[in-house]
């Protein structure tokens, strides 16, 4: 009962990328370091799933068929309080300035440059979401 009951004290994180093998990635260095992770390809899908679970991070990509990272976050932000105020972090393979201050305009709380190092994917997610139990 003690380990359910640890289990619904993690930190919960979605990520939302596209690409399976970088799901994968952040899914595994996530879980090692305490998280519960939950997975979605698109804007599409992961709204769902905000809508329908708590989450204390979500991780987003910028280019992902359906729904891209930007039209996600611009739309949870206009969301209802508690939904809206949901940290992000963007992760993405664009690094040109234009991209960045168009995350920061959507609402986006800290933007990286892919690749990210399993540390340093761990050490934001933390800083954002807080201890991962």
């Amino acid at each position: 009962m003690a380990a359910v009951e640890n289990a619904d004290r993690r930190r919960r994180i979605l990520v939302v990328d596209d690409s399976s093998l970088v799901r994968l990635y952040y899914h595994s260095a996530l879980e090692r370091a305490g998280f519960a992770v939950e997975q979605a390809i698109n804007g599409i899908e992961a709204t769902e799933k905000v809508l329908a679970q708590r989450f204390d991070l979500l991780i987003v990509d910028i280019n992902m068929p359906g729904m891209d990272g930007f039209s996600f976050v611009r739309d949870l932000r206009h969301r209802k309080a508690d939904i809206a105020a949901l940290p992000i972090l963007m992760i993405t393979t664009e690094a040109d300035e234009t991209d960045i201050s168009d995350a920061r305009a959507a609402g986006v709380n800290y933007y990286l440059v892919k690749p990210v190092s399993e540390a340093d994917l761990v050490r934001h997610a933390t800083a954002l979401a807080g201890p991962a139990s």
